[in-house]
C-alpha cells in the first residue's frame, strides 16, 4: 500500500507539472489544449490582473511557460538619425510576478538591408519553444539560437537567409533531437532540421513546388499516423509530409487551387490532417496522410465557408472548430466536414488562434475584445466580451489557473 500511494503521489506531480508548462507554440502537443485548474472566465481592463508588465519592443510571440518563468521574444528598434535598426531579444519573466528575470540580445536587424515585415507581422512573431533543457529561439531569416535557462548562449546561427516577404511567422518544432523550422521565401523555399544540441545541420530538403508566390509563414505540426512519425509543413500551392530522420518527402497534397502565404498551423485527428489552405483561394481542407507521392486524391472533405486566413483551428472530439480572419466562427463535424452552427464573434478582425479548456473556447480579437465559448454543437456565449483595449495578435497561454494574455505593449496574468 505505501509503494502504491508513493506511485500515485509521483503520478499526480508528473501531472500537475505536465498540466503547469506550455512549452511551444499551442501548447506541449500543438494542439490548443489545456487541462489543469479552471481558467478564468473575465479577463480585460476592467478586470484587476494578477500582474500587468510592460514588454519593451514589439513582438507577436506567444509566450512559453516552464516550471514558473515564461519566455518570450521581442524587437527593440534603435533609431540614430534616420536610420532605425531592431535588436532581436530573448526575455525571461517570473509566472508568479511578472518580474523580469533576464534580457539577451540575439541578433540585430538592419533596415537598410533587410525587408520590413507587413503591418500585421512583427520582427518577433515566431514562438519560442523548449525541450526542458533549453530555450529554442527563432527569428526566421534573421536567425536562430539556443539559450541555457540563465539567457547564457548555447549556440546560434544566421546561415539561412532568404526573401521572407512580408517578415517571418512560422515557429520552429522540436522532433526528438532536431530542431525543424520551415524557410518559405519569395525567392526559395526549403525546410531544415538541426541538432538540437549543437546547431549543426542534419539535414536540409528543397521544397520544389514551384508555387508562382512561395512565401508561406506556417508552423508545422509532427504527427504518428499508422505507427509512423511525419511533420506536416504547409507550403505555397502544397502541403508536404516529411520523415523526420531523413528529410525525404514523403507525400504531397496540391490545394484545390492556389494557395500561398499560409500561416495556420495544421491539426490532425480521426485519422485526418485539416489544414487551411491560405489567402485568395482559401479553403479548409481534410486528407487522410497515408500514400506516398502525389496523394491529393485523400481529400476526404473540403469547404471554402468561412475558411480561415491565421487562426488556426481547433479540434475538440469530433468537432473543428474554425474562427476566421473576419470574425466568423465555425463548428464542423470534423469527420464529414457538416456544419453545426456559425456565428459572428465580437470584433471584426482575428489573428490570434483559439484554445480550449474546461469545455470552453477561449477568443480574442486583434483589438483585444475576447470572449468564452462554450465547446459544443449548438452555440453559445460564456462570457464576454471583455476588452483589453490594445492590439492582441498572440495566442494565448494557460497554465495552472492562470491565462497569460500579450498584447502590443503588455504581458497580463489573469487568474481567479
Amino acid at each position: 500500500m505505501r509503494h502504491l500511494t508513493v506511485a500515485v503521489s509521483v503520478a499526480l506531480l508528473a501531472s500537475s507539472s505536465l498540466a503547469a508548462d506550455w512549452t511551444e507554440f499551442r501548447g506541449p502537443d500543438g494542439t490548443g489544449h489545456y487541462s489543469g485548474p479552471p481558467l478564468p472566465l473575465q479577463w480585460g481592463t476592467d478586470t484587476p490582473a494578477a500582474w500587468k508588465t510592460p514588454i519593451v519592443g514589439k513582438g507577436w510571440s506567444s509566450p512559453i511557460l516552464l516550471k514558473g518563468r515564461l519566455y518570450l521574444t521581442t524587437a527593440v528598434p534603435q533609431t540614430q538619425g534616420n536610420h532605425t535598426q531592431y535588436s532581436l531579444r530573448a526575455l525571461c519573466l517570473d509566472a508568479a510576478t511578472g518580474k523580469q528575470l533576464w534580457e539577451r540580445e540575439l541578433f540585430v536587424e538592419d533596415t537598410k538591408t533587410d525587408p520590413q515585415p507587413h503591418k500585421k507581422n512583427s520582427h518577433a512573431s515566431p514562438t519560442p519553444l523548449t525541450d526542458g533543457e533549453r530555450i529554442f529561439i527563432h527569428f526566421g531569416h534573421l536567425g536562430t539560437a539556443a539559450l541555457d535557462f540563465d539567457g547564457s548562449v548555447a549556440w546560434k546561427t544566421q546561415k539561412f537567409r532568404y526573401d521572407p516577404r512580408h517578415g517571418s511567422g512560422a515557429s520552429p518544432i522540436l522532433v526528438d533531437d532536431l530542431l525543424f523550422f520551415t524557410c518559405d521565401g519569395n525567392d526559395k523555399q526549403f525546410v531544415v532540421a538541426l541538432d538540437k544540441r549543437t546547431g549543426q545541420v542534419r539535414w536540409q530538403t528543397e521544397r520544389n513546388h514551384g508555387a508562382k508566390l512561395g512565401f508561406s509563414f506556417a508552423t508545422p505540426q509532427l504527427i504518428e499516423h499508422a505507427g509512423k512519425k511525419v511533420i506536416v509543413s504547409p507550403a505555397s500551392d502544397f502541403v508536404m509530409g516529411y520523415d523526420p530522420q531523413t528529410g525525404k518527402e514523403l507525400w504531397r497534397v496540391r490545394y484545390p487551387k492556389s494557395g500561398w502565404s499560409l500561416i495556420t498551423r495544421p491539426v490532425y485527428a480521426h485519422g485526418l490532417v485539416y489544414i487551411c489552405t491560405g489567402y485568395v483561394n482559401q479553403h479548409l481542407i481534410a486528407f487522410k496522410p497515408e500514400g506516398t507521392g502525389d496523394i491529393t486524391q485523400n481529400i476526404v472533405w473540403q469547404t471554402k465557408r468561412n475558411a480561415a486566413n491565421t487562426p488556426t483551428p481547433l479540434i475538440v472530439g469530433d468537432e473543428l472548430y474554425m474562427i476566421a480572419d473576419n470574425g466568423f466562427m465555425t463548428c464542423f463535424d470534423a469527420k464529414t466536414g457538416k456544419v453545426h452552427w456559425s456565428e459572428r464573434l465580437a470584433g471584426n478582425a482575428y489573428s490570434a488562434s483559439p484554445i480550449y479548456a474546461d469545455g470552453n473556447i477561449f477568443v480574442t480579437s486583434e483589438a483585444g475584445v475576447g470572449q468564452v465559448i462554450a465547446a459544443g454543437k449548438s452555440f453559445r456565449e460564456v462570457a464576454g466580451p471583455f476588452d483589453l483595449q490594445e492590439k492582441t495578435f498572440a495566442t494565448f497561454v494557460p497554465s495552472d489557473g492562470a491565462l497569460y494574455i500579450r498584447t502590443e505593449s503588455q504581458l497580463y496574468k489573469f487568474q481567479k
